[in-house]
């Protein structure tokens, strides 16, 4: 009996050493990796993720959040990811400059040096991603000092120049992401990276050759630079190529018929390049794999291939805008002779000290050799002009759709033919924005076939100045349609440039557009231009919509809820300070907050106006300008008041339809915030109860009543709201991680 006790005397002795030091994979941070983390905040100039750092800190073990991970093996940091608010370069006007842009990246004290000479402190680190934080600068050369790291990704940043020759030493590196940036020049040789798998060089201004890549790579992204070579032959031995994005660059020369073949080859896109000649119609083969393949817009003539021609099955295949016959629609292809000519004006590869020229002025010549009419010709190009006026002699009665990058010769079937212009729409329109749909100029027939000729049954309202039609784009997506007819005269340029601006409002909070045509009727006695807006299709309904239907109601629980309005204020933060000069006065409504799928916010109707001889209204908003709310002194704080309208309605789940129930609801909110939690409740949506953490919903309902201060002046600014309501989401999901543990449940 007595060496039983003894027995479990010692077990729980020996219980009691092992839980009173822990084991080496929760222990504390060291101390030096601690300070490097500290001078990693004060770099960054504080972002929003590291606001709440202080000396007790446990880095290792920090709530779960989608801006910020930390994660630690022993007492080093092994990965660091954040991602901030900032925009992309490709979201603002940069005008060719180089940064520091205020209010878009890091001030001009920041040190892109200092910064990664202090990241070097983190000895341990494999995982290493900061994006949208407004670095800028050009990338150092002592970056191959983190030479422990698998996964590199500085992406939509404002880093510029070359990429340094040192990153080719980086042997550890599995998945490189440097897309979203300024960066240039050839991208060194990336062969000696025998490990890397994922290369992501997208949307930035490489070039003119094309890399030379190792055969272990999965996925290649390079579209939107400028590269302007041939695709290498060397592609045939990357068997465990999946997915090969070379879209929007210069491209020339044929195809390499391996890449349809190779064994793991899954999405193949090539578009909008110089690519030409035919490919063998006879000995093309395709991988199983293949599911997606994209060769419209290049210079490819002859027949297709079987396996991706008519007899491709399930496959989806993109081929339009080419030169091509034989099973093809020829309503969408070129006569060879203009690829013919074309392939004869391209020179390859460009010569790399050359200025980087966009296709669209290259179409511009292409059109103008292969002769067709137009109804004015290139500023500043007084031969071609001459041409021009020559060759209308002997073509009246006809008329010219300028087009995308290319002049089409029509003959017209009725009085008051069309001019589509899309001569000098800059680089920046055509390219994609990140995690959004390409931005396109569309031509009239695209326009006509999206909606089958303008149906009536697929008109979804109409408005003082046009209307809104539902249609199907030619990839097979769904888009919404706006045809805006113009009724004063209006330069080309002047609106050309307003098509500029609204091109660039893409954000993942926002109803994009993603395309426009302009149509000009040069004999039309009642219409100067029509102008057709293709914006995103939201089909999931509004956020008004989900809060009425019972059912759609059940999924918006309080982590949901507050999701929906931090996307509503990122959107409107982006509307505010994303783009200069800033866009406000906006008619923030909860029907005008459209969600997805996935329950994103998208707001569908912000405040671009086109300019003053073509109307005020703006042509993003699906309603009448006499139904828009009226313009104030500060529309930026009016902005806030309609945020603070949609706030309440969240939190109680109740319509507001007046000013006098949002100033008696702000009151009744006052008055429960200072008195009791019971209070609170009963003017809560009773269906949010037991989903929400106290501190979370407090923080939500006082950025709410301050946003609805009778003072404009006295209202925050976005910024104050997005961190607030970045607070009150992350207090919610520690309280959902901890089950209840972190904060009082209701």
């Amino acid at each position: 009996m007595e060496s039983s006790r003894s027995f479990f005397l010692c077990f729980l002795i020996s219980l009691l050493a092992f839980h009173s030091f822990p084991p080496p994979s929760i222990a504390q941070l060291s101390p030096s990796e601690t300070r490097t983390l500290f001078e990693i905040q004060q770099l960054l100039e504080y972002p929003e993720a590291f606001q709440d750092w202080n000396n007790s800190t446990d880095f290792c073990h920090l709530p779960p959040s989608p801006f910020l991970v930390i994660a630690c093996s022993g007492n080093r940091v092994t990965e660091l990811t954040v991602t901030g608010n900032k925009p992309s370069p490709s979201q603002i006007a940069t005008s060719g400059k180089n940064p520091p842009f205020p209010n878009q990246t890091l001030s001009g004290n920041f040190s892109i040096v200092s910064f990664f000479a202090t990241l070097t402190n983190l000895t341990s680190l494999k995982m290493l991603s900061l994006v949208s934080l407004g670095l800028w600068g050009p990338l150092p050369p002592m970056i191959d000092l983190l030479n422990s790291l698998q996964v590199l990704n500085i992406s939509s940043n404002f880093i510029y120049g070359e990429i340094p020759a040192s990153i080719s030493s980086m042997k550890n590196l599995t998945s490189l992401g440097l897309s979203g940036n300024l960066l240039n020049g050839s991208v060194p040789d990336l062969v000696p990276l025998q490990s890397l798998e994922v290369l992501d060089l997208g949307v930035n201004q490489l070039g003119p050759a094309f890399p030379s890549l190792g055969p272990a790579l999965v996925n290649v992204t390079l579209r939107n630079n400028s590269m302007r070579s041939e695709i290498p032959s060397t592609i045939a031995g990357f068997d465990l190529l999946e997915r090969f994005d070379v879209s929007f660059n210069g491209l020339a020369g044929p195809i390499p018929p391996a890449l349809f073949s190779l064994p793991s080859i899954q999405y193949l896109v090539l578009r909008y390049n110089q690519l030409s000649g035919a490919l063998p119609v006879n000995t093309l083969t395709c991988s199983g794999n293949l599911s997606y393949v994209d060769i419209s817009e290049n210079y490819l003539t002859g027949n297709l291939p079987a396996c991706i021609g008519s007899s491709s099955g399930n496959r989806t295949v993109l081929s339009y805008w080419n030169c091509l016959s034989g099973g093809v629609s020829s309503r969408y292809q070129h006569n060879v002779s203009f690829c013919d000519k074309a392939v004869a004006l391209t020179v390859q590869p460009l010569d790399g000290g050359q200025n980087d020229q966009s296709k669209s002025k290259l179409g511009v010549i292409l059109g103008v050799i292969v002769g067709f009419v137009g109804a004015g010709g290139v500023v500043g190009l007084v031969i071609l002009v001459i041409i021009i006026k020559a060759k209308r002699d002997n073509n009246k009665g006809r008329s010219s759709i300028k087009c995308d990058s290319f002049v089409v010769d029509k003959t017209p079937s009725v009085r008051g033919s069309p001019v589509v212009d899309g001569r000098h729409v800059p680089r920046s329109i055509k390219s994609p924005t990140l995690g959004l749909p390409p931005y396109h100029v569309f031509k009239l027939e695209d326009m006509e076939d999206a909606t089958n000729n303008f149906d009536p049954a697929n008109l979804v309202g109409e408005g003082s100045h046009g209307q809104l039609y539902k249609g199907c784009l030619r990839d097979g997506s769904t888009a919404m349609v706006k045809c805006l007819k113009l009724k004063q005269k209006q330069s080309q340029q002047n609106l050309q440039q307003h098509m500029v601006v609204i091109s660039k409002l893409r954000h993942h909070h926002l109803v994009s557009v993603v395309g426009h045509c302009i149509v000009t009727y040069q004999d039309h006695p009642n219409t100067a231009m029509t102008l057709f807006l293709v914006l995103e299709n939201v089909a999931n309904g509004s956020l008004r919509d989900h809060l009425t239907d019972s059912k759609k109601r059940e999924y918006l629980q309080w982590p949901q809820r507050i999701g929906i309005t931090m996307g509503i204020a990122r959107g409107i933060q982006f509307l505010h300070t994303g783009f200069a000069p800033g866009v406000f006065g906006n008619d923030l409504k909860i029907e005008n907050i459209l969600l997805d799928d996935s329950l994103t916010a998208k707001i569908s109707s912000y405040n671009i106006s086109l300019p003053s001889k073509v109307g005020s209204e703006s042509p993003l908003n699906r309603q009448d300008a006499s139904n828009r709310l009226s313009g104030t002194e500060n529309p930026e704080k009016n902005d806030i008041y309609q945020l603070g309208v949609i706030l309440l309605e969240v939190i109680t789940g109740n319509p507001i339809t007046s000013e006098s129930e949002v100033d008696n609801l702000k009151y009744q909110l006052e008055k429960a915030l200072a008195e009791s939690m019971s209070k609170l409740q009963e003017l809560i949506d009773p269906s949010l109860r037991g989903t929400f953490a106290y501190e979370s919903m407090k923080t939500a309902i006082e950025i709410s009543t301050k946003c609805l201060c009778e003072d404009p002046s006295a209202r925050p600014t976005i910024e104050d709201v997005v961190w607030h309501l970045q607070y009150s989401m992350q207090v919610q999901q520690g309280w959902s991680t901890t089950s209840g543990n972190l904060s009082t449940k209701f």
